[in-house]
């Protein structure tokens, strides 16, 4: 793709009335949508009127006044972004007398602004620059050193970009686009006249300041005044190539903007319909990392964890990996070898390697870190609506009218669908949310929650039961719906079960710790307050209790009718980028894609007749059950692809002395992460910019992924699977991942609509795409529940074995923070480790209190499986009794504190449950000290020449 700007129609698009006007705009008749500006008819039938305050990602706001039109028959020369279009209406743009306002108005921007263009960074990509061209401006009467803001100090504390106050031309898009777009309020017009400046908070520096670093601004800058340092050191881009974030669940779309094969920066693309041209600091800028001097780009193998890493051709990594496992099969049988997939990578590379593992091993020991996060999420939802995912797409919260949020943190985890919720929650909706810590939904600028409900971890159940409680016995249910898209009878067993006093808000509110009548206030405003939806994250699924959970969500949005349409639904937000690709893809021990389970014969059987070769009908093995039978002697080799099981896994002692008995433990990534330090080969892998394929965001879309640069390492991560599967004499013989896709699309009903062909042509698509939804599917559930009848499913409350008693008397629950993402391998290696360059623990002040704690001590957070050392936060962002911290940094081990309970129907570990101590700490543990030098050894690289 060639470099263009994308088109700006200068003000967004009207609000849709069904109604339309005809009106004439330089002698041509047009006809528009009601409500359009004259602005933006004038852009969409070909031509131009000047702007410089005007962007269609903002309301119109009309200061600059250089986009004045003449209306025949008004007076006067009106702003055409401000005005709208009519019927009949006849608009000129282009007369002697506007050419003459226009030049006047850009004079006066002109002689206060530098005139230094052959030197700027934006020289070439400056609106204000063209805007002065397309006026025709050649001479300023008023001269270039008026009473003026130039010479002012520059703002460089964003480590990704620079703010110029002399170059602001005081349009307001960044302030505007800081309010709109993101909802931070960050940043304030200060002062009057000649002495007006942008300024963030009360006069703070960026990054001392309320910016999240989103971006938005300086998309939104007609100047240089808001510009990325990088396109000031590299200069600006000469081509874009459109692409998919490798971040979070939310799947937003970029330009990725390059000059030659250097990537400038990533702009967020306006089409994107996840992101509908919005991001955050990590998709926008946190990039570096695929040019980090950690990178590996070479293989490496070597014969123990003791020995240093030696540098080794391809075919030779490639030749080693194939006859090891060859090796440890003859040895130990044809189940003591396995992998894992990731939730990184694309659908098409996951699909691989559970190809690989299931034809080339010829077992089903297959697991990814999806399961470990999002597991409750595919057995409740698929046991109650019959299908695994969220039910509705991210533009549907725009027509919620009460909003629950429960055990998410979207503004940390998913911060591009947060300002679109909170957009929603300015306009009016209504906001319950049910969470442990106060998060930035429940009070951050123009956003409250009408009911925070601070439960103790552990009693998500216990909370919801309450809620239905309430829907029930005050008959708040919608019976309609009921009789018409549920089992009666199951509903009505499921309503006796909750309306039994030992459930009452009353009766838990000893357990939860939340006050009944909160409880009661907030069941009725989710069942009468309008289109109730219901958004929830790992706080629900990372639990004893998390499928139980899942389970009680859709109950309670069946019961009050919640279901099927726009603006309702049940919506888990997936953490990583292909969080729900890795899924749909078959990574689960059990399940081939699509949720197929391995004993169904004809399932089995058409994967056979594809693969040419018999199948095990036997589930595998899970992660958890891998490492046990490691520790056994029975399981002895593991692929993983793109996962840092020995950071992100539970109980990391029980991880590394798994990983510890294997023979053969293969890592692909990036970097020589934790893991690593276990692992034997290493093959170097590719980042999304080095690759081609798609992933499956949070609300089904499936979106192609670009490559924008060719593969450092020499292979994009499906030529590495495909080489090792080549190697043990498989065949396969894919020359692209379309390829690939096809083949997921012949072997997958939810898939079978899906091929690169659409992508392209049509953006994106959500699944299920198929004949009987050939447009895919953006709402499910509108006509009936995929499974027929909805399924009322008693989730009776079971506390979990995790105690808190004398020893461990508090409750440590785990979450992300903004600026990182999952285990920090890829953040921390780029500049946002500005915002957190450490894992704190979070501890309220009568905590800290008791134990003579002050803000920034080292402390000791012990528990029954382990202890680490890490530095206080005092913060009453957590309840007494309740402790927080993440887990982005290998150097706090978090997951050394955190136990094997796990969610009775998944696996999936209790993360945000355990039992813990904090005491004074003099710093890092022994334990920690002895694991860096452990860390330190493991990654030592032989010099090239010994190697050779």
């Amino acid at each position: 793709m060639s470099f263009n700007r994308e088109t700006d129609h200068g003000t967004p698009p009207a609000l849709a009335t069904g109604k339309s006007v005809t009106l004439t705009i330089d002698g041509q008749s047009v006809t528009l949508p009601e409500g359009t500006s004259i602005m933006r008819a004038a852009s969409l039938t070909g031509g131009s009127i000047p702007k410089l305050c005007a962007t269609d990602s903002v309301e119109s706001f009309g200061s600059c006044r250089l986009c004045l039109v003449e209306v025949e028959g008004r007076n006067g020369y009106p702003a055409s972004c401000t005005t709208p279009v009519a019927d009949g209406m006849v608009v000129r743009t282009q007369t002697d007398r506007l050419k003459q306002l226009r030049r006047g108005v850009m004079e006066l921007y002109i002689s206060d602004h530098p005139l230094d263009c052959l030197t700027c960074g934006a020289n070439g990509d400056c609106e204000l620059q063209d805007q002065a061209g397309a006026v025709g401006l050649r001479d300023v009467r008023y001269g270039y050193d008026g009473a003026t803001n130039m010479g002012q100090v520059k703002d460089q504390s964003n480590p990704y970009f620079d703010f110029d106050p002399s170059k602001c031309i005081v349009c307001s898009r960044c302030v505007r686009a800081c309010e709109e777009v993101q909802g931070t309020f960050a940043l304030t017009i200060e002062n009057k006249g000649f002495e007006s400046k942008v300024s963030p908070s009360q006069g703070e520096d960026f990054l001392g300041s309320e910016c999240v670093s989103c971006g938005a601004c300086v998309q939104a800058c007609p100047t240089a005044s808001l510009i990325e340092k990088a396109v000031v050191e590299i200069g600006t881009p000469d081509r874009a190539v459109v692409t998919t974030c490798a971040y979070c669940g939310v799947g937003c779309t970029f330009r990725a903007e390059m000059r030659g094969e250097e990537l400038v920066r990533m702009v967020p693309w306006k089409d994107g319909k996840a992101n509908r041209g919005h991001s955050c600091v990590k998709g926008r800028f946190a990039w570096g990392y695929a040019q980090h001097q950690d990178r590996i780009l070479n293989p490496m193998i070597r014969g123990s964890v003791s020995e240093p890493w030696s540098e080794v051709s391809w075919d030779e990594a490639i030749a080693y990996t194939a006859s090891e496992f060859r090796r440890i099969q003859a040895k130990y049988g044809t189940r003591s070898i396995g992998g894992i997939t990731s939730s990184r990578c694309t659908n098409e590379e996951t699909f691989l390697v559970q190809k690989l593992i299931r034809q080339g091993f010829g077992n089903n020991n297959v697991d990814t870190c999806a399961r470990v996060c999002h597991s409750p999420t595919g057995y409740g939802l698929s046991q109650t609506f019959g299908t695994s995912a969220g039910t509705q797409d991210f533009d549907s919260v725009m027509a919620a009218d009460v909003i629950l949020v429960i055990g998410a943190n979207p503004t940390d985890g998913h911060p591009v669908f947060a300002s679109r919720m909170k957009k929603r929650l300015r306009q009016g909706a209504k906001l319950i949310v049910i969470d442990p810590r106060r998060t930035d939904l429940v009070q951050s600028p123009h956003v409250a929650a009408e009911h925070h409900l601070p439960l103790r971890p552990g009693t998500n159940v216990a909370m919801l039961t309450a809620i239905a409680y309430v829907v029930v016995t005050e008959k708040l249910y919608d019976e309609a719906f009921i009789r018409a898209r549920c089992d009666w009878d199951e509903f009505a067993d499921w309503a006796d079960f909750v309306s039994e006093a030992a459930r009452s808000p009353e009766a838990i509110e000893p357990l939860t710790g939340v006050k009944a009548q909160d409880v009661r206030a907030a069941a009725r405003l989710y069942a009468t307050g309008g289109n109730g939806a219901i958004y929830y994250g790992l706080g629900v699924t990372e639990h004893s209790q998390g499928s139980s959970t899942v389970m009680a969500i859709a109950n309670l949005a069946m019961a009050t009718g919640n279901v099927g349409r726009e603006g309702v639904g049940v919506n888990p937000l997936r953490g990583q980028n292909n969080v729900q690709g890795a899924c749909d893809m078959g990574s689960f021990p059990h399940e081939f894609s699509g949720y197929r389970h391995v004993s169904d014969t004809a399932t089995r059987s058409l994967f056979e007749r594809a693969w040419g070769v018999a199948l095990d009908a036997e589930p595998g093995l899970r992660i958890p059950n891998m490492l046990d039978a490691a520790t056994d002697g029975t399981f002895k080799g593991l692929f993983v692809q793109g996962e840092d099981i020995l950071q992100s896994d539970p109980n990391t002692h029980h991880v590394a002395a798994g990983l510890a008995a294997m023979e053969c433990v293969v890592v692909q990534d990036l970097f020589l992460n934790e893991t690593a330090n276990y692992a034997h080969i290493f093959l170097p892998g590719s980042t999304f910019l080095e690759k081609d394929g798609t992933f499956t965001n949070a609300e089904r879309r499936i979106q192609r992924v670009r490559k924008v640069m060719a593969p450092l390492n020499g292979y994009a991560d499906w030529e590495i699977v495909q080489l090792v599967a080549n190697a043990m004499d498989l065949g396969w013989t894919y020359g692209h991942p379309s390829e690939i896709m096809d083949e997921i699309a012949a072997l997958t009903p939810t898939f079978a609509g899906v091929h690169y062909d659409r992508l392209e042509a049509e953006g994106s698509l959500q699944w299920p795409a198929n004949d009987a939804a050939p447009d895919g599917t953006p709402t499910m559930h509108i006509d009936g529940f995929v499974r027929g009848k909805g399924k009322f499913v008693v989730t009776d409350y079971v506390p979990t074995d995790e105690k808190t008693g004398p020893r461990f008397p508090l409750l440590l629950t785990t979450g992300r923070i903004l600026s990182h993402y999952n285990v920090g391998a890829q953040t921390r290696r780029t500049a946002n480790t500005a915002w957190h360059p450490e894992d704190r623990l979070e501890m309220h002040p009568s905590d800290a209190d008791n134990r003579g704690l002050k803000d920034g001590d080292w402390v000791t957070l012990r528990s029954r499986a382990g202890e680490t050392t890490l530095r206080a936060l005092i913060t009453e962002r957590v309840a007494p009794g309740v402790v927080y911290t993440t887990f982005h940094h290998p150097e706090t081990q978090a997951n050394v504190i955190t136990t094997d309970y796990s969610d009775w129907a998944t696996n999936c570990p209790e993360y945000k449950v355990t039992a813990v101590q904090v005491m004074a700490s003099n710093g890092p543990s022994d334990w920690q000290q002895d694991y860096a030098q452990q860390a330190r050894t493991s990654r030592r690289i032989a010099p090239l020449e010994a190697a050779e």
